[in-house]
């Protein structure tokens, strides 16, 4: 075997072994982007634990492939950034909160899908993927529901204490 047929066969694996590891695979198309855009899209990746890389759209679709997908083939062509994510909502959510803070990123950068629990994802997806708060603003607002029932209750017993003593 030839050296080259070598590396792209251990950067398949790579990639493989990076879908297999994330909880969000997300493909976005990437055009016309500087090196500073670029620089500040991984720094924000970085931020929110994501990965971005680049790769030849062959080499991520034999990875897909190998792991038994077939869904991204036609998301596959022209200029395309793969970011893999350690959470389900990271790498989606970047993209949209960068094109909103920036808007002439809107032209420059559009997620095309998504690989999430061992599904595909479309654009629309990826969309809706990206309105999901995170983990833990979604803790932080379950946690506030649950300490608000419990003052209230408590402000209701209170009022029940309060009653009696000015009844007696």
């Amino acid at each position: 075997m030839s050296a080259k047929l070598d590396a792209k066969k251990q950067i398949v694996e790579e990639i493989k072994a990076k879908i297999q590891n994330s909880k969000s695979v997300v493909l976005a198309d990437y055009n016309k982007l500087t090196v500073l855009e670029v620089t500040a899209l991984r720094n924000q990746f970085k931020a929110a634990n994501c990965e971005y890389k680049v790769y030849k759209n062959t080499l991520v679709r034999l990875a897909f492939h190998e792991l038994g997908v077939t869904d991204f083939d036609a998301d596959l062509n022209g200029t395309t950034a793969t970011v893999f994510c350690a959470d389900e909502t990271s790498g989606a959510a970047v993209f949209a909160k960068a094109t909103k803070e920036n808007p002439a990123l809107v032209e420059k950068i559009v997620p095309k899908c998504a690989y999430l629990e061992n599904k595909y994802l479309d654009k629309a997806g990826v969309k809706e993927l990206a309105s999901i708060p995170s983990k833990e603003v979604l803790i932080a607002k379950m946690l506030g529901c649950l300490q608000s029932s419990l003052s209230k209750f408590v402000y209701v017993l209170d009022s029940i204490a309060k009653a009696k003593e000015a009844a007696n």
